[in-house]
C-alpha cells in the first residue's frame, strides 16, 4: 500500500535540473532515508512530497487517510508564543485544547473555579498521560523551560522544538529534514530508538551514517536527477554502491582499450570514406565520450606536511570553570601528546565549547593553567561561522590563509585544487560569499581552517550541514593528518572513526578520560547499567548506603512491575509480528500500530519505575 507515489516527476531550480521525470513509490511502514551530494535537489524533493512545492509536470499522489508530519531544516514559529503554546496550536484537539486550559489554570491559586473545571476537563479527556507525555518528550530533547518565550531560544533549541511538535503528533508519514542537527549524542540516541520502535512510514535527510544503518531499512540515492532505490540499510547501501562504481570503472576501462584501437584505424584510413567506414566513425566517437568517464577512486590521499610538533603540546593543571552556581569543570588535569586524537562528548550545555575556547585562549579559567608548546599552531573551527565575508569570492576568502599547502612528497596542493577536494568545483570557487547557501559558508570556514596548515585542529560540531560525499572526504584528512585533534561531534561514525580516546563530560565538574571510542564507552555504559539491573541487591549488600528501604506496598508493586513488564514484552513481540506479516487491511494495521505504540510507552514508564524502585529493593 502506497502511502505516496510520484509518478513522472520534474522540477528545476532556477535553470538547474533537479528531478527528471523520476518515479518513486513510499509504501506503509518504509523507513527510506535519501541521500545526495549538497545542492542536488534534497529538500526540493522532501517539499515535493510533503505538498509545500509542486512539480512541473508528472503527479504526485498520497494515500487520502494519512497523516503527515514534516520536520523542516529551518523551522519558522510565532515568537511570541510560549514552548508549550507552541504544542498546543491545533484547537481542534480536544485533549490539547484541555492542557492548553489547564496550564494556564496552573497560575490560579487551589480552589479557584477555573482550576478544578481544568482538572475536570483534564480527567474528561483521559489528559493525563498526553501532558505527561509531552513533558517527557521536551525533557528528552533538553527543553525544561516550558514557559519559555520562542524569541529567548537558540537556533538549536527552536529546531529541536520543532521536532518536538512533530513527534508529538503521531503522524503516520514521518518526513524528517536533518533531525539529529542540533541534538547532542544521547538526545540521538533517544530519537533513534524511538523511531526504531515507532510504526511509521519514515522518509529522511541525515548524514548521521549509524542512524542511517539503525533506523532505515530502505536508502533513495538522487544523482544527476535521477532516483536509484536500494533496499537495505546504509551499510548495503554502500556495498551495491562499490559494486556498481566497479562495474561501471570496468566498462570504461574496456571503452578506453578500445578507443585506442579505434583510434588508430581511423588515422590509417583515406580521407574517402565508404557507408560502412562513417559508420565505424560514428561508433568511435560514441567510444570516446564513454571513454571520458572517470575512473572511480578510492577518496582523496592527504599526505599534509604539517607544521612540526615539538615534544610539548598543551599542559593543562587543577583547570576549573563555573558560571554562576554551574560547575563545568573542577580539577582536570591533562598533558595533550603528539598526534593524539581526543573526542568530546557531553550532553548540551555541559561546557564542551568552553573547553575549546579556554584552549585557544578565548576564555579564561577561573582556576588553573593551560599552557602551549612553543611550536603548537592551532586551527580552530567553530560552531558557529565567526566571520562574515561579504563582497569577497570563495577562493580569495581561501587565499588569504596560504595559496598552497605542502605535501609531504615535496609537491604542493594549490587552493583551487583544495577546495575542489570539499566540493567547491570551478564555479563555485569565484561565488561572492554572500551568495552561498548556509552549509556552504560552514565547508568555506572549513577548508580555510585547514588550509592554514595547523598541526593541532580543534573541531567544534565540523559535521553539520555536511553530505556524505565531503564527509568522508574531511574523514581522510584527519585520518592522515600528521598532528594532534580535539573533536567535539554528534555525528557517531564520525568520531569513532576518528579518536584514539574520550573526554566524556559528565556534569557536576567531572571529566573522565574513556579509553576508546564512543561506541566502545557507550558500550561500556550499558553493560554496567545491565549489571546493576540484574543485581540489585548484591550491589546493595556489597555498598550499603543510608537509604530507605521499601515499604509494604512500595514491595508489592516492585514485584507487580515484574510481571507487568514480562506480560507487556509478550504482547509487544506478538503485535511486531502481525505488522511485519504483510497484512493489506490498512484499519487493522492502524489498530495494531496505536496498540503497539501505547504498549511501548507503558513498557517505558513501568520498566524506569522498576529501576527506581531495584535501587532500595530489599
Amino acid at each position: 500500500m502506497n502511502m505516496v507515489l510520484l509518478e513522472s516527476v520534474t522540477k528545476h531550480y532556477g535553470d538547474k535540473l533537479l528531478l527528471d521525470k523520476v518515479n518513486l513509490g513510499i509504501n506503509y511502514g518504509q523507513k527510506m532515508a535519501l541521500i545526495a551530494s549538497n545542492g542536488a535537489g534534497k529538500t526540493t524533493l522532501l517539499n515535493l512530497i510533503a505538498g509545500k512545492e509542486v512539480p512541473e509536470e508528472g503527479s504526485i499522489r498520497h494515500h487520502p487517510e494519512r497523516r503527515l508530519g514534516y520536520l523542516e531544516q529551518e523551522p519558522v514559529f510565532d515568537e511570541a508564543l510560549k514552548v508549550l503554546q507552541v504544542l498546543f496550536e491545533d484547537e481542534k484537539n480536544p485533549v490539547t485544547r484541555a492542557i492548553a486550559r489547564y496550564e494556564q489554570a496552573l497560575k490560579w491559586k487551589e480552589g479557584n473555579p477555573a482550576l478544578e473545571a481544568a482538572i475536570a476537563e483534564m480527567d474528561r479527556q483521559n489528559a493525563w498521560a498526553y501532558e505527561a507525555r509531552i513533558k517527557s518528550v521536551l525533557g528528552k530533547l533538553g527543553l525544561v523551560d516550558f514557559q519559555a518565550e520562542i524569541r529567548q531560544l537558540s537556533g538549536g533549541q527552536k529546531k529541536r522544538l520543532a521536532l518536538a511538535r512533530v513527534l508529538l503528533k503521531e503522524p503516520d508519514f514521518l518526513i524528517l529534514d536533518e533531525p539529529t542537527n542540533h541534538l547532542d549524542l544521547e538526545m540521538i540516541e533517544w530519537l533513534e530508538e524511538y523511531l526504531i520502535k515507532q510504526n511509521v512510514t519514515l522518509l529522511l535527510v541525515t548524514h548521521d551514517r549509524y542512524f542511517l544503518d539503525r533506523v532505515c531499512d530502505s536508502i533513495i540515492e538522487l544523482e544527476a536527477a535521477s532516483l536509484k532505490l536500494f533496499k537495505g540499510g546504509y551499510s548495503y547501501y554502500l556495498e551495491k554502491k562499490a559494486e556498481l562504481e566497479n562495474a561501471r570503472e570496468r566498462e570504461t576501462e574496456k571503452a578506453r582499450s578500445l578507443v585506442k584501437k579505434e583510434l588508430e584505424w581511423i588515422r590509417r584510413m583515406p580521407k574517402a570514406r565508404g557507408t560502412k567506414n562513417k559508420a565505424r566513425i560514428d561508433s568511435f566517437y560514441t567510444l570516446k565520450e564513454k571513454a571520458a568517464g572517470r575512473a572511480v577512486s578510492e577518496g582523496p590521499e592527504f599526505e599534509i606536511n604539517a607544521t612540526r610538533l615539538g615534544n610539548k603540546i598543551i599542559e593543562i593543571r587543577n583547570l576549573s570553570k563555573s558560571y554562576g552556581e554551574k560547575v563545568l569543570f573542577r580539577g582536570f588535569n591533562y598533558v595533550f601528546k603528539r598526534y593524539e586524537k581526543v573526542g568530546i562528548a557531553g550532553p548540551n550545555g555541559s561546557g564542551k565549547t568552553t573547553f575549546l575556547k579556554l584552549l585557544t585562549g578565548e576564555e579564561l579559567p577561573d582556576t588553573g593553567t593551560i599552557k602551549k608548546g612553543a611550536t603548537v599552531k592551532i586551527g580552530h573551527f567553530r560552531q558557529e561561522n565567526p566571520e562574515e565575508f561579504y563582497g569577497k569570492r570563495s577562493i580569495d576568502i581561501v587565499k588569504e590563509k596560504a595559496e598552497v599547502i605542502e605535501l609531504k612528497n615535496g609537491r604542493t596542493l594549490g587552493v583551487s585544487q583544495f577546495m575542489e577536494l570539499f566540493e567547491f568545483d570551478a564555479n563555485r570557487q569565484y561565488t561572492y560569499y554572500e551568495s552561498l547557501s548556509g552549509g556552504e559558508k560552514r565547508r568555506l570556514h572549513l577548508v580555510r581552517v585547514l588550509m592554514s596548515n595547523p598541526n593541532f585542529l580543534i573541531l567544534d560540531e565540523p559535521t553539520n550541514d555536511l553530505d556524505l560525499i565531503t564527509l568522508q572526504t574531511l574523514e581522510q584528512f584527519l585520518l592522515d593528518f600528521n598532528g594532534s585533534v580535539v573533536l567535539v561531534s554528534h555525528d557517531r561514525y564520525f568520531m569513532d572513526k576518528i579518536i584514539d580516546h574520550l573526554f566524556v563530560f559528565k556534569g557536576g565538574g567531572e571529566i573522565f578520560d574513556f579509553p576508546g571510542n564512543y561506541s566502545q564507552f557507550r558500550h561500556h555504559e550499558k553493560e554496567e547499567k545491565k549489571q546493576l539491573k540484574k543485581e540489585p541487591k548484591a550491589k546493595k549488600q556489597e555498598k550499603p548506603r543510608e537509604k530507605k528501604k521499601l515499604g509494604y506496598m512500595e514491595q508489592r508493586e516492585f514485584e507487580q512491575l515484574g510481571k507487568d513488564i514480562e506480560a507487556l514484552e509478550i504482547k509487544q513481540k506478538e503485535l511486531s509480528e502481525l505488522l511485519q506479516n504483510g497484512e493489506s487491511d490498512y484499519e487493522k494495521i492502524m489498530l495494531w500500530s496505536e496498540e503497539l505504540k501505547k504498549i511501548e510507552e507503558t513498557l517505558s514508564e513501568k520498566e524506569d519505575r522498576w529501576l527506581k524502585l531495584s535501587e532500595y529493593a530489599g
